[in-house]
């Protein structure tokens, strides 16, 4: 994106935000709406929220689960937090006036055999001793409940408060309204280094060619964090993780919900459009030239395998685009708030399932920058929780 009003390069910016995704430009307008000076600068890289799928997440991920058992009891203290995220996400969809492809039609994660069921029903249970809306459903009750679902299905968990958001018309919405809120973006524009300023009030940022000062620097960079705040002498534990997506051609309505395994990587939806968007966690590759996403063909054929034999009905669809992004995963926790080591530094950082959280969370950091009471306990999410590098 591009437009704004303000600054150019070279001059000083109050406050500048690296990382154009979800949560950094969400929160470069919520700033500039509360009177702040904002410039916003992004590499143009394929970020988690550019190439996003759309899912909004409520429930355990079965794969965060299994990759990462030792995040698991962080996630299910800040559980509750994904509901009100989604929540969020309508609250802003009605602030813009906009059309984001909305629809909260619940999520199903599927099991093919008892033993994945099993897995799915103490998940089920736990989550509903931590409030979420979840209920096992057997697999003659699934046939009418989600009838697209094909005989390898066993059954699966139902979370009502699961959904699917169209990222591109999201973005393009949310971009708009920044730039008309009066944030000044740079896009195409790595921030190579960030660094104290000479004068020792403020911060310089290093990008091509020239450089930029600010009164305060918001970290909104996701994998790319982790460097730029060692730079700072500062520790934010981000790691990037290359996914991979699919998109098919438009077809009638098929899919109902937010469709998900309780042991294999895959999630399904199918937008307003007809589209069908499969994806889920298939490893994508970062470019070594470049470190720009880049698909893989065995995740290709890997991941529409998968699709089609829980959902048959998507066989006889043609992919149309297929697509890779990075995905910044932290110990299963948001970071969000100042560094106390370095005063005018922001970390921002939406944890897992980052582009449902990224709103809800620009709206804590924003009332934080701003002065304001945050609506929600920022003890566990400070950076602070993370010693000095």
């Amino acid at each position: 994106m591009s437009g704004g009003k303000g600054i150019v390069p070279m001059e000083k910016a109050e406050i500048a935000i690296v990382g154009g995704g979800i949560l950094g430009t969400v929160l470069a307008g919520f700033l500039a709406e509360g009177g702040a000076q904002v410039l916003l600068l992004d590499d143009g890289k394929g970020g988690g929220s550019t190439v996003n799928a759309g899912s909004l997440h409520v429930q355990l991920q079965s794969r965060f689960m299994r990759m990462y058992p030792d995040q698991v009891p962080a996630i299910e203290r800040n559980l509750h937090l994904y509901p009100k995220a989604v929540n969020y996400w309508k609250e802003l969809e009605k602030k813009l006036r906009a059309d984001f492809d909305l629809k909260m039609t619940g999520g199903l994660m599927i099991a093919e055999n008892q033993d994945q069921f099993e897995f799915l029903a103490g998940k089920c249970e736990r989550e509903a001793e931590l409030g979420l809306d979840v209920r096992m459903i057997e697999r003659r009750e699934l046939q009418g409940f989600a009838p697209y679902l094909g005989a390898a299905v066993f059954g699966a968990e139902h979370c009502a408060q699961e959904g699917k958001v169209n990222p591109l018309l999201a973005n393009m919405a949310i971009n708009k309204w920044a730039v008309a809120a009066g944030v000044t973006v740079m896009s195409e524009t790595p921030v190579r280094s960030i660094g104290k300023s000479a004068s020792k009030t403020g911060f310089e940022l290093a990008i091509p060619s020239a450089t930029i000062k600010a009164d305060r620097v918001v970290l909104a960079a996701g994998g790319g964090n982790r460097e730029l705040a060692a730079g700072l002498g500062l520790a934010l534990p981000v790691v990037s993780e290359p996914l991979h997506m699919n998109i098919t051609e438009p077809a009638v309505p098929i899919i109902g919900h937010l469709v998900q395994h309780a042991d294999r990587p895959i999630t399904l939806k199918q937008f307003s459009s007809g589209h069908v968007v499969i994806g889920g966690g298939w490893p994508a590759h970062l470019r070594q030239s470049d470190k720009y996403p880049t698909v893989e063909l065995a995740s290709i054929i890997g991941n529409t395998t998968l699709a089609q034999h829980i959902v048959p009905a998507v066989a006889p669809l043609r992919i149309i685009r297929t697509w890779a992004g990075i995905n910044a995963t932290t110990d299963g926790r948001p970071v969000l708030g100042e560094f106390s080591a370095m005063p005018g530094i922001y970390a921002a950082v939406s944890g897992d399932a980052g582009y449902t959280l990224g709103p809800y969370s620009a709206k804590i950091l924003a009332d934080i920058i701003l002065g304001q009471p945050p609506c929600e306990d920022l003890s566990e999410f400070s950076p602070d929780v993370y010693h000095a590098v």
